[in-house]
C-alpha cells in the first residue's frame, strides 16, 4: 500500500482531489454574495427550501450556492469566513463520511455548512457532542449563523422537560450529546400516547469526536432502567398458592401445549384468596401472570429434566443434548417461577425496560457524518461497523510542531522522575507545558511530586467539563503548567499567550503510551494548532501497563544489556516502533471483541425493531382489529394442530383437552360439547370454533361501540407488548451472560446467541398473541382498561453513570391516592393492590 501510495496519492488525497473543483464553485459565488443586502442574503434560505421541497432539487445541486451563503453569513454575524480547508470538510461531511481534521482546524465552524444544508428540506438535523457544555457553547455561538439565515436552533440537555425537548427537536439545527439523543430515542418507545413522544424521525447526524462515541463508548450500552421490587415476593405467593391445589379438582395439566390450568374451582379459589371479584378480568392480568407461571413451574416443568438446582442455582437442561446451558433464564417469568418452587434465591425480575447501544442507534439514522482530528487508524472499524470512510482533510497551514521519539526508562519511578525534572526546567523558561496522563490516579501522583517542588499547576481529570474547558483555553499562557487525563478538555482550542511563540509554543509530555494510538495523537494535536510552534514527547517505563503486557519482551533485553540507571534512558525509533506495534495488537483485539458483542447486539436490534414498529403502529392509532382476528385465527389453528394428533390418547380425551385449553382463553366454557366436535375433521373443528371466536367478538363490539372497541384493542395489545418484551430484555441479557462458555463445548457462541434468542423471540411473540387473545376475550365494560405503563422508570444509565429518570407525563383522567382504598372493591389500600401495577 505504501508503495502505491507514493505513485497515485492515498485515497483521502484522490478524494479531496476530487472535491476542489466544487470548492472553487463556492469561491466564485463569493462576490456575489458580498454585494446582497441582509435581507436578501436571508431570503436565500427561502428560495433554497422551495427549491428543495417543492421543485424536488436535490441537496448536491445547491450545495455550492448554500455553502456560500454560509460562509458569508458566518462573515457578518461572527466574523470568520470558512477557509477551502473548511469548505472541503463540510463536502466531505454532507456526503455521509468521516473529516478528519487536526486540532485547531474549526471543526465547529465547519459543521455549519452540511448542517444547513441538510436543514433545508424540514427535515431535522442533530450535531452530536461529547458533553453538555460543548453542546451549549456550540449552540449558543453557531446560532448567531443559523438563525441570521432564518432557521431554527434548538440544544437537548439533561435538565430539558418533555415540552422544552420537543420544541428542541423540532428545530432545524438541534445539538445535544449523543447520551441525551439516545435516551430520548428509547423513552419514546416507551410512551403509552403519541403526544409524549419528543423526537422526530432520525434524518441527519453529525457527530464531533466521532471515535470516542462510535468508539469509545460503542462498547456500552444505553439502559433505560425500571422498579421490580414487588416481584420476587409475589412469586413465592403464587407458589405457596398453587401448591395448595389438587389436581383435577383446582387445575389440569396440557401436555400438548405444556401448560397448568385452573378449573372453575381453582379460578373460585384464586378469587377467594387474593380478593379479586372477576379472575379473567383484564385487571387481573398480573395475578394471571403469577399463578400460570406458579402452576407451570410446579406441575409441567420437571426437575433434572428440564432443569437441575446446582449451587443454589437454577439451570436449564438442553432438552437436546441434555447438557447444561449455564448463563440462559427461561422467559416471560417462569424462571424466577422455578426458583420460588424449588426454595432457592428469587432473582429480581427484569428491571431493564429499554436498552441499546451506540452503534446501533446511530445506525438508525438515514444519514450519519463525523468529525475528529483522529480517527484514521480506526478507518476499518468506521468502514465495517458504520458504512463511513475517513477522509483526511488538509491543513490550513502546515504543521510546525516537532514530534520527539520516545523516551524509555526501567522503572516508573525513574520516569516520573525525570517529568517532573523536564516540567520544572521548562517552567524556568516560561514555555507552557501540558502534560497528559492515562488516569486521574497517575495524575494525582504527578501533582503531589509538583508540589514538593514548589511548581505551581493545573490539575483537570476529565469530571468538570464547564471549568475544565476555561482552564484549558489558558493552557497556552506563559509558565502554565497543566496536568490533564487524556480526554480532559477534548473539543476546546488551546491558544498561544503573547510571547510563546518565541519561546517554542506549547509543549506537550505524556507521561504514558495509551492502548490506542488515537488518544496519543489527540494529546499531541493539541499542540501546534493552525500552524503554531510546538513539541511532543512520550515517557515510557518498562513497568507501564502497555509495555509490561504487550511491548517489553523485545526492549527489555536491550536495556537490561545497555545496564540502564533508574535516571537514565534510551531514545531510539526502533522503541517507538515496537510500542507502536503493541498499540496495534490492542487495538486490534479491542475492535474484535466490539465486532464480537455488535453480533449479539444485530440479534437484539432486529427484534428491536419489529416491537417498536408494532408499538408506533398501536400509539398512531391505527386499527388493530385485522392483527387481533389473526391472532386469534392462528391461536386456534396452532391449538387444533397440537391437541388433535394421531396419538395413544382417544379422541374425546384429546377434544376435552383442546376444549379446556381454550376455554381458558377465548371460547367460553359449554359452548360446544366432546361429542359435537369428536365428529368433524380437524378443519372443521378448526372452522367452527373461530366461527364461534368471531361471534363472541362481534357481540364485544356490540357492546362497547366500535370506538371503545378499537382502544381496548390498542391498550391490550400494548400492554401485552411492553410486558413481554420487557421480560425478553432480561432473558435475552441472561443468555448473553454465559453464552461465552458455549466455546467450551465447541459451539460457536455467537451463532448459538442468535439461534437461541430467535426462538426466544419467537417464544416471547406468542406470548404476546396469547396474552393479547385472553385479555380481549375477558374485557368488560364496566371495567375497561386504561393506558398505562407496565413499570414505572427509575433510572437511566450508560457506562455505569446513574442519572436520575425524567418524569414521564401519565394521561388519566382520575388519578386514585396511594392510601386510598383501591377501586377494585378488595378493601385494601390502593398501594397495596392494583397500585402495584401501575405508575
Amino acid at each position: 500500500m505504501g508503495i502505491i501510495s507514493k505513485v497515485f496519492g492515498s485515497y483521502s488525497d484522490r478524494e479531496v482531489k476530487r472535491i476542489k473543483p466544487i470548492v472553487d464553485k463556492i469561491d466564485a459565488l463569493g462576490p456575489e454574495l458580498e454585494a446582497l443586502s441582509n435581507e436578501e442574503l436571508r431570503a436565500k434560505t427561502d428560495e433554497f427550501k422551495k427549491r428543495v421541497q417543492e421543485d424536488g432539487e436535490s441537496l448536491d445541486h445547491i450545495l455550492p450556492e448554500a455553502f456560500a451563503v454560509v460562509r458569508e453569513a458566518a462573515w457578518r454575524t461572527i466574523g470568520l469566513k470558512h477557509y477551502r480547508e473548511q469548505l472541503i470538510g463540510g463536502i466531505v461531511l454532507h456526503q455521509g463520511r468521516i473529516s478528519e481534521m487536526k486540532t485547531g482546524e474549526g471543526k465547529t465552524l465547519v459543521a455549519t455548512l452540511p448542517a444547513y444544508l441538510n436543514a433545508l428540506t424540514g427535515k431535522g438535523v442533530h450535531i452530536v457532542t461529547v458533553n453538555d457544555y460543548l453542546a451549549k457553547r456550540d449552540r449558543d455561538w453557531m446560532s448567531n449563523v443559523y438563525e441570521f439565515l432564518g432557521l431554527t436552533t434548538g440544544v437537548i440537555v439533561h435538565e430539558l422537560n418533555n415540552d422544552q425537548r420537543r420544541e428542541a427537536y423540532n428545530s432545524d439545527i438541534t445539538y445535544g450529546t449523543n447520551n441525551e439523543f439516545g435516551f430520548d430515542y428509547l423513552r419514546d418507545n416507551m410512551v403509552i400516547y403519541k403526544e409524549e413522544r419528543v423526537q422526530r424521525k432520525l434524518n441527519f447526524a453529525i457527530v464531533d469526536e466521532v471515535d470516542s462515541i462510535l468508539i469509545d463508548e460503542a462498547r456500552t450500552p444505553l439502559i433505560i432502567s425500571g422498579a421490580g421490587e414487588k416481584s420476587t415476593e409475589f412469586y413465592k405467593i403464587a407458589d405457596f398458592f398453587v401448591k395448595k391445589l389438587k389436581f383435577e379438582e383446582h387445575y389440569t395439566i396440557d401436555e400438548k401445549a405444556n401448560a397448568a390450568m385452573l378449573t372453575e374451582e381453582g379460578v373460585k379459589m384464586a378469587e377467594g384468596a387474593f380478593q379479586v371479584q372477576n379472575y379473567a378480568d383484564a385487571e387481573n392480568m398480573e395475578l394471571q401472570h403469577y399463578i400460570t407461571q406458579a402452576l407451570k413451574a410446579n406441575y409441567v416443568m420437571k426437575r433434572d429434566k428440564d432443569y437441575m438446582v446446582k449451587d443454589g442455582e437454577v439451570i436449564i437442561v438442553d432438552e437436546f443434548t441434555g447438557r447444561l446451558m449455564e448463563g440462559r433464564r427461561y422467559s416471560d417469568g417462569l424462571h424466577q417461577a422455578i426458583e420460588a418452587k424449588e426454595g432457592v434465591k428469587v432473582e429480581r425480575e427484569s428491571k431493564t425496560l429499554a436498552t441499546i447501544t451506540f452503534q446501533n442507534y446511530f445506525r438508525i439514522y438515514e444519514k450519519l457524518s463525523g468529525m475528529t482530528g483522529t480517527a484514521l487508524t480506526e478507518e476499518i472499524e468506521f468502514r465495517e461497523i458504520y458504512g463511513l470512510d475517513v477522509i483526511v482533510i488538509p491543513t490550513h497551514m502546515p504543521i510546525a510542531r516537532m514530534d520527539h521519539p520516545d523516551l524509555v526508562y526501567k522503572s516508573e519511578l525513574g520516569k516520573f522522575m525525570a517529568v517532573v525534572e523536564e516540567i520544572a526546567e521548562t517552567y524556568e523558561t516560561g514555555q507552557p507545558v501540558l502534560v497528559g496522563t492515562v488516569s486521574i490516579e497517575r495524575s494525582e501522583l504527578l501533582s503531589s511530586l509538583l508540589k514538593k517542588r514548589g511548581i505551581p499547576h493545573q490539575v483537570l481529570n476529565a469530571k468538570y467539563h464547564e471549568q475544565e474547558a476555561e482552564i484549558i483555553t489558558h493552557a497556552g499562557e506563559r509558565g502554565m503548567v497543566t496536568i490533564a487525563t487524556n480526554m480532559a478538555g477534548r473539543g476546546t482550542d488551546i491558544k498561544l499567550g503573547e510571547g510563546v511563540t518565541e519561546l517554542g509554543g506549547l509543549k506537550i509530555i505524556g507521561t504514558e503510551r495509551h492502548e490506542s494510538r488515537r488518544i496519543d495523537n489527540q494529546l499531541r494535536g493539541r499542540s501546534g494548532r493552525q500552524g503554531d510552534p510546538g513539541s511532543s514527547r512520550f515517557y515510557i517505563s518498562l513497568e507501564d501497563d502497555l509495555m509490561r503486557i504487550f511491548g517489553s519482551e523485545r526492549i527489555a533485553p536491550m536495556v537490561d544489556k545497555l545496564g540502564l540507571k533508574e535516571d537514565e534512558a534510551i531514545e531510539s525509533k526502533m522503541v517507538s516502533k515496537s510500542i507502536e506495534n503493541a498499540q496495534k495488537k490492542v487495538e486490534g483485539n479491542n475492535f474484535d471483541i466490539r465486532k464480537t458483542l455488535l453480533g449479539y447486539d444485530d440479534v437484539m436490534n432486529m427484534q428491536r425493531e419489529i416491537i417498536y414498529k408494532q408499538r408506533a403502529e398501536v400509539l398512531e392509532g391505527e386499527n388493530v382489529k385485522t392483527e387481533v382476528m389473526d391472532m386469534t385465527r392462528e391461536l386456534i389453528h396452532a391449538s387444533v394442530d397440537a391437541h388433535l394428533v394421531n396419538a395413544e390418547d382417544d379422541i374425546d380425551t384429546q377434544v376435552k383437552n383442546l376444549l379446556v385449553y381454550l376455554e381458558d382463553i377465548c371460547i367460553p366454557h359449554g359452548t360446544f360439547t366432546v361429542d359435537e366436535l369428536a365428529k368433524l375433521s380437524n378443519e372443521e373443528i378448526k372452522e367452527a370454533l373461530l366461527s364461534k371466536a368471531n361471534e363472541i367478538y362481534a357481540g364485544k363490539e356490540l357492546e362497547f361501540g366500535e370506538e371503545q372497541m378499537r382502544e381496548v384493542e390498542r391498550i391490550i395489545l400494548l400492554r401485552a407488548v411492553d410486558t413481554k418484551w420487557m421480560d425478553h430484555i432480561d432473558s435475552m441479557d441472561h443468555l448473553k451472560q454465559g453464552i461465552g462458555l458455549r466455546a467450551y463445548k465447541q459451539q460457536d457462541p455467537t451463532q448459538a446467541y442468535q439461534f437461541e434468542g430467535s426462538n426466544m423471540f419467537d417464544e416471547m411473540i406468542e406470548n404476546i398473541k396469547l396474552e393479547t387473545v385472553r385479555m380481549l376475550f375477558h374485557v368488560r365494560v364496566e371495567k375497561a382498561p386504561e393506558r398505562e405503563r407496565v413499570a414505572e422508570v427509575t433510572g437511566a444509565s450508560h457506562g455505569g453513570e446513574e442519572e436520575e429518570a425524567k418524569k414521564q407525563p401519565v394521561k388519566k383522567e382520575k388519578k386514585v391516592g396511594r392510601n386510598d382504598l383501591c377501586p377494585c372493591g378488595s378493601g385494601k389500600k390502593y398501594k397495596n393492590c392494583h397500585g402495584r401495577t401501575s405508575i
